[in-house]
Formats: C-alpha cells, structure tokens, sequence
C-alpha cells in the first residue's frame, strides 16, 4: 500500500512577504512516516517547495492541516478525491473543526495520530475507512520515531525538529494550542528523546514542543542526559523559567543557544486581556527577565501579537523599537488571529468583530497576516499595512547591524554569531 503525505503551502499572503523561503521540516509527517511498517512505500511532498505529482500513483494521501494552510489542504483534497483516490485529513485544525474538516476528506482524525494509526491503515486496506478517528492525548510519541528519510533532497534550515513535550498548561485567550490540550502537558520518555538523537546522529535542534518548560522537573532529568551527547538547541520556552535558576544553568551546559518566547505586548493591560499569566507576573518592562537570559548568553527570538484592543499604530511602533533597543536575535510581529475555538474568537464573533463570514481560514479573499477582525483603534487596513511595516524595520540593514552589538549574546561566541547571521539573512529575505 503506497501512502502519500503532503504539507500544503499557506494559500495566500498579502504584497509584502516570500512566506517559502526558509523553510523547516514538517515534523509531524516524519513522524507518521515513521509509522508506517514499509518505509519504501511511503513518500512525502511539500507544497512549499514542490509541484504535487497528482497523477502519481497512491493507495492513501495523508494531509497534515493548521489554520493558515486549511483552504490549501482541502484544494489539495478535491484533487487527490476526484481521481478517487481516498484522503485522510489531519492536525490541528482539523482538531478544532472536525465538524468543517470531516466534508472535505474521506476520513479526519481527531487528536495525536500514532494511537489510531494501525486501525486507520487496517481499514483503508479494507477500504472500510471509517469518517472520524478519534484519538487521546497520552504520551506523546511513546515509542515511535522519525523517518527523516522523507526530507532527502528538499531545500529546508539546517536544524533538525524534535519534540520533548506536547500542550501547555496557561490558558492564553488567544491561543488555539490551549483549546486543542485542553491546557495540559505531556512530556515524551525522555529515553526516547535522547535514542532519537543519536540513532538520527542529530547534532543542531530546534524543540518544537509548545512550551518546553512547562514541566520543569521532567525537563532537568532530560537536560542532565542530554549534556553528554554535546548538541546546539533551542525551543519555545515561557518566560517564566527566569525564576528557576537551576533550570537555567542546565539549558545552558546542555547546549540550549536560545528561546522562542511569547511577549505578545510591552503593555500590561494587554496581557491581562490575554491572560498571558507567566508574563504578567514577570512584568517590569521585562528588564529583569531580559538581562538573566543575556546572562546567560540565551538568543532570544521574540514573538509580539499586535492589533488587539489596546494597540494604536503608535504602540506598534514603540514595540518595533522595544524589539531593537533590547537587540533580539530574530523578533516576529503577527496580527492578532481569531482562531477557531479560542476565547478571543468567541469575544470577537459575540462583539460582530469577525471578517471573512468568521471564517477567515477558508476564505478565498484573505490573505496571511492580514487583519481577519475588526480593530478597536485602527482599521483592519491600516492593521495590516502595520504588521508588514513593522517586520520590514525590524530586518532593515540599521536594524539587523545595531541588534548584532550585543558581546553577551549575538556576539558571544561565533556560533551565536553565525546563527544571527544566517537568521536575518532568511527572515530580511522572508520580509521584504
């Protein structure tokens, strides 16, 4: 049985944004590949780099699903369906919409996929698939590794992607990662994690986990395992791992160079509306979280969630400059997105907020990184044309040269400074 997995491309971006250019690995494909008992009969095609070979010949096709790729992946679909060749939807987004999701595919799964997958494969042989998988949320990856055979010859980042952990326990207001885990954690066999490494010889990582230091004393077991095995990583950490000192001192000697971590907003009224718990409690300006991570010569990748209901086009450009000022490694500036599901959705649908019929992620007229809400203190317009605005100051010539000038962390070392480097170089690209 020959299975074909695909990663659609995001559909549509406004003038302003070359979204294909430094790519990264789509882990979660990996990982069913990873499943499948013949790895001969399974191939892999990224919709970001590649044309799709529809024509090709294939049993099952497998299509991995978030928000902004969802109007993509159900074209993808309808093609693959009218030469009836059947299809199984997946991912998060399919998660939260089982009820669209389930009218574009032969069958949906619903939650982690390694739980249901033997069934799934047994009945599509027995083309007795049923319409709706649903799965629990246990132990993520217990026992099931990577096919990274899959990636061979595609042009994606030099960093290998793993997962530690899956979900997070904040419940953010606008975060669709909470709806889908229902605000809990898991984190793998940490015996797993470190076998992967070095069955797949993998030596700079990038831990896609949602929040890595969500569990705290799990994560320390793992890190005193991992200084041995001397690799480069980072991941998506909550700022609240300042206060763990000992924590810190193991990301660091197990060869943690940097985080990507929420800010969302400089303003405290926001992250109160957001709920951003971890960065309300920790909230002076951020000065003293900012100076332990330069302490220990962390890069720091900053994401900022611009457009709410306290931000004005001046307070997006006091954030842009807050972003150089404190000379982040890479800062990333995303309108607000009513995700399906979220609270922020459900305030923003009950207050007639929504554009695009409230369903922005199917709709053919929007674009990403476009406003899909209507602002409080600005026009959808004028957020957009912001948001764009704001990631091309940030990666402009003066911007990338005056954050590198910083001896605790960019230039700390030359590894440091080779990552800075290569990064803006992707992201000006990516910007402009």
């Amino acid at each position: 049985m020959k299975i074909t997995l695909i990663k659609p491309g995001i559909s549509c971006a406004i003038s302003g944004y070359n979204l294909n250019d430094g790519s990264m690995e789509p882990l979660p494909l990996a990982i069913i590949a990873g499943l499948v008992n013949d790895p001969d009969q399974v191939v892999m095609y990224d919709d970001r780099l590649e044309q799709i070979p529809f024509d090709e010949q294939t049993d099952l096709v497998c299509i991995t699903v978030d928000s902004f790729s969802a109007l993509r992946a159900y074209e993808i679909s309808a093609a693959y369906k009218k030469r009836d060749i059947k299809v199984v939807l997946g991912g998060m987004h399919i998660s939260l919409l089982p009820e669209e999701a389930v009218n574009y595919a032969d069958a949906i799964v619903v939650g982690d996929a390694e739980p249901v997958w033997n069934q799934l494969i047994l009945d599509a042989k027995q083309n007795k698939l049923q319409k709706i998988y649903h799965s629990t949320f246990g132990i993520p990856q217990d026992g099931c590794f990577p096919n990274r055979a899959i990636f061979k010859g595609k042009k994606y980042l030099p960093v290998s992607l793993m997962q530690f952990s899956r979900g997070c326990k904040f419940n953010c207001s606008f975060c669709s990662v909470s709806r889908f885990f229902k605000h809990s954690h898991k984190c793998r066999r940490f015996e797993d994690v470190l076998y992967e490494i070095e069955k797949d010889k993998l030596k700079t990582i990038l831990f896609v986990d949602d929040n890595m230091v969500s569990d705290k004393k799990e994560l320390k077991v793992f890190l005193r395992e991992l200084i041995p095995l001397k690799v480069k990583w980072a991941s998506q950490t909550s700022i609240d791992m300042v206060t763990d000192k000992e924590l810190l001192r193991l990301m660091a000697d197990s060869g943690c160079v940097g985080n990507l971590i929420g800010f969302e907003s400089i303003n405290i009224n926001t992250l109160k509306w957001f709920n951003k718990s971890p960065n309300i409690r920790n909230f002076n300006g951020y000065k003293e979280a900012l100076e332990i991570f330069r302490d220990y010569g962390f890069l720091t990748w900053a994401s900022f969630m611009i457009g709410n209901d306290f931000d004005t086009l001046d307070t997006i450009d006091k954030t842009v400059e807050f972003a150089i000022k404190n000379k982040f490694t890479l800062s990333f500036f995303h309108v607000l997105m009513p995700y399906p599901g979220t609270q922020v959705y459900e305030q923003f649908k009950k207050e007639n907020r929504l554009l695009y019929d409230g369903h922005w992620w199917n709709h053919p007229g929007y674009r990403y990184n476009q406003a899909a809400f209507i602002p409080k203190l600005m026009t959808a317009e004028k957020l957009g044309e912001a948001t764009v605005k704001a990631n091309k100051h940030f990666y402009s010539v003066n911007s990338i040269f005056s954050r590198l000038l910083d001896r605790k962390t960019n230039l700390r070392n030359l590894v440091n400074f080779m990552i800075y480097s290569r990064l803006n170089y992707v992201l000006r690209k990516t910007s402009i």
